[in-house]
C-alpha cells in the first residue's frame, strides 16, 4: 500500500542504512574491447516494457553487414538493447523522457556518484524505502535539485524494484507504478554500469545523448545514417503498453512518425522501425518492406495478448 505523501517523504521511524564502500574495480576489470570474441556485448541496465534484447537476432539478420560504417541514431532508446549490441563509435541517441535521458548522462559523466547512489538504494531496499524514494517526484522543488546521478540512482532503483520492471508515470507526469515482490533484485550493477560509461567516453568515439522530440532528434540524418524507431506501439484498445511519459503516443504521432520515417528515407538514410503488426501500422508503411515477427510480451491489459505475439519491423532498402 502506497504510503501518504508526508510520511513517505518523512517517515518518523524510518532510518537509512549506510552501506559499506564499494571496492573500485580496476581497470583490467573495466576493459572493453569489442573486437575480442571474448568480450560479451554490453547489456541494458534498465528492464524495459518492450526491450529489443529477444528480438536482437531478427534485427540483426536484416542489417548491412557494414552497419559498423554508419552512424547510429536512436531516438525511442529505452533500453538501448540495439545500441548496446552494436556498440557504434558515432551516435545520436536519446528519448523524449528526461529522466531516462539523464540517466545516460550520469553514467557518462558521474558514474561514480551514481554506483555510491545505488549501492545506498541497496542497502535500504524495502517496500517502505520504496514508496518513499517513489514519492520524491512529488515535491517539484527538492526533486528538481537533486543531481543527474541521484535521479537516474532513483530510477533504476524504481525500475529493478517495482512491480514487472515496468515504467509508468500518471497524467501529471509522476512514476505510479506499485513495489515488486522480487527477492533479491540486483539494484547496482557496478560492473555493467562502468562499461557502458567507457563505452560513452570512448576517446576515438562521438556519441551525442539528446533530451529531443524524435523528429528533432534525427532531422541531420542522411547517407552515411543508420535510423532505428522504437516508439511506444500501436494500441488501439490500449492493450499494450505505451505511458511511457504522460500524454502518450496516439494515432496522429504515429503518423507522424511515418512522416518522418519517410523524410530520412528520401533523405539517403537507411531507416528501420518496429512496431506492433496491427492494420492500421501496415496502412502507414504499405509503401516499405514489413517484415512480420514474433515476440513473447509480459505486459498487456489483456491477458490473451500476454505471450507470443505478433510485431513487425520496417525498413527502407532491399
Amino acid at each position: 500500500m502506497a504510503l501518504g505523501r508526508k510520511e513517505a517523504l518523512r517517515p518518523k521511524s524510518f532510518r537509512l542504512k549506510r552501506p559499506r564502500t564499494a571496492r573500485p574495480l580496476s581497470e583490467k576489470e573495466l576493459a572493453i574491447d569489442h573486437s575480442r570474441q571474448n568480450s560479451p556485448p554490453l547489456k541494458p541496465f534498465l528492464k524495459w516494457a518492450g526491450g529489443k534484447r529477444q528480438l536482437l537476432p531478427e534485427i540483426l539478420k536484416l542489417l548491412p553487414n557494414n552497419i559498423g560504417d554508419f552512424k547510429y541514431y536512436e531516438p525511442f532508446l529505452g533500453a538501448g538493447a540495439l545500441f548496446f549490441e552494436l556498440a557504434p563509435r558515432r551516435a545520436a541517441i536519446g528519448d523524449h523522457n528526461q529522466e531516462l535521458v539523464a540517466a545516460y548522462r550520469a553514467i557518462r559523466d558521474d558514474v561514480d556518484e551514481l554506483v555510491e547512489a545505488l549501492t545506498e538504494h541497496q542497502a535500504n531496499h524495502g517496500e517502505e524505502y520504496y514508496y518513499k524514494v517513489r514519492e520524491l517526484d512529488r515535491d517539484g522543488p527538492a526533486f528538481g535539485a537533486l543531481s543527474d546521478a541521484k535521479r537516474a540512482a532513483r530510477l533504476i532503483y524504481l525500475n529493478k524494484a517495482c512491480f514487472n520492471g515496468l515504467y509508468r508515470v500518471n497524467s501529471k507526469g509522476f512514476f505510479n507504478v506499485p513495489f515488486g515482490r522480487h527477492a533479491h533484485p540486483l539494484i547496482c550493477d557496478e560492473h555493467n554500469l562502468r562499461r557502458i560509461h567507457r563505452l560513452l567516453n570512448r576517446k576515438d568515439a562521438e556519441i551525442e545523448i539528446l533530451g529531443l522530440d524524435f523528429e528533432a532528434a534525427v532531422a541531420s540524418a542522411g547517407p552515411g545514417s543508420f535510423v532505428y524507431f522504437d516508439p511506444p506501439y500501436h494500441s488501439p484498445n490500449k492493450a499494450n503498453f505505451t505511458d511511457y511519459q504522460a500524454g502518450g503516443f496516439d494515432e496522429s504521432e504515429q503518423r507522424r512518425l511515418r512522416d518522418v520515417f519517410a523524410a530520412r528515407a528520401k533523405a539517403g538514410a537507411l531507416c528501420l522501425l518496429s512496431n506492433s503488426d496491427a492494420p492500421f501500422i501496415r496502412q502507414l508503411y504499405g509503401r516499405f518492406e514489413i517484415v512480420p515477427v514474433k515476440a513473447k510480451r509480459a505486459i498487456n491489459s489483456d491477458k490473451t495478448g500476454r505471450g507470443e505475439v505478433g510485431e513487425v519491423l520496417v525498413k527502407n532498402w532491399k
